[in-house]
């Protein structure tokens, strides 16, 4: 069985577009959070998710703002900016899509969060002490995270006090050992000096987990966004992934 990852896809269509079809087959897809926000495709982005096969999606921050569930004004400008136009073209029916996802889940012997397993929000795991704490808060071998738009592993073997963070190379093959937290980094909006859509595919019987990046039409979207003039920076980033 064979299982793609994705998170952060923030309504960049092409990004999304270009990881399905690079993926090449798989039998299910967890999708943890943040479909909307920074891109100008919310709609289409939604919609597509919603047709992906044995779908488990979680809610991310952007896309709780987007439905009113947390304060904005927690945002920064230009992001506030964005999810003030993605409130204003978003359809009733991915916003009541939007609406019916969960923060947290637990799947056989993985945790889904967004953020984290202690915030499952708002929490970034970015460094081994905050990665080490949020161990406490989850009992499976391991937790599967988005949020930073970074790849990377905490990984956490009995007996061992503290975390280590592990950045994996591009597109590369890992066996799996428990306890550990993985990112499988950004669709749309990649923050690690790589600006390809990055996602993973996770195998539960054999216990692997690979990480893949692939190009896409980076130009096309930043047009779109001119076109409805969302914020410059986030024009800007996604040209060099920061």
């Amino acid at each position: 069985m064979l299982i793609l990852i994705i998170s952060d896809i923030h309504a960049n269509l092409t990004a999304l577009d270009a990881v399905l079809s690079d993926a090449g087959e798989f039998d299910a897809v967890w999708c943890l959070g943040d479909l909307v926000g920074y891109g100008p495709d919310p709609n289409e982005c939604v919609e597509r998710i919603r047709q992906l096969p044995n779908l488990v999606c979680l809610i991310g921050n952007h896309d709780a703002a987007v439905i009113k569930r947390i304060d904005i004004a927690s945002f920064n400008d230009e992001a506030r900016q964005a999810v003030i136009w993605t409130q204003s073209v978003l359809s009733q029916t991915n916003l009541e899509y939007l609406q019916g996802l969960n923060a947290y889940t637990t799947l056989d012997s993985v945790t889904l969060a967004h953020g984290s397993p202690r915030q499952p929000i708002w929490e970034y795991l970015l460094d081994t002490r905050t990665a080490t704490k949020n161990f406490e808060f989850f009992d499976t071998p391991f937790c599967f995270v988005g949020h930073s738009h970074l790849p990377v592993i905490f990984q956490k073997y009995d007996g061992q006090e503290n975390a280590d963070l592990f950045i994996p190379k591009q597109d590369s093959h890992l066996e799996m050992a428990p306890r550990a937290i993985l990112n499988p980094g950004s669709v749309g909006q990649p923050r690690d000096r790589d600006p390809r859509a990055a996602y993973a595919i996770y195998n539960p019987d054999a216990q692997t987990w690979s990480y893949q990046r692939v190009p896409y039409d980076i130009p096309s979207v930043q047009v779109r966004m001119r076109a409805n003039n969302l914020p410059q920076r986030h024009i800007n980033r996604l040209s060099t992934g920061w």
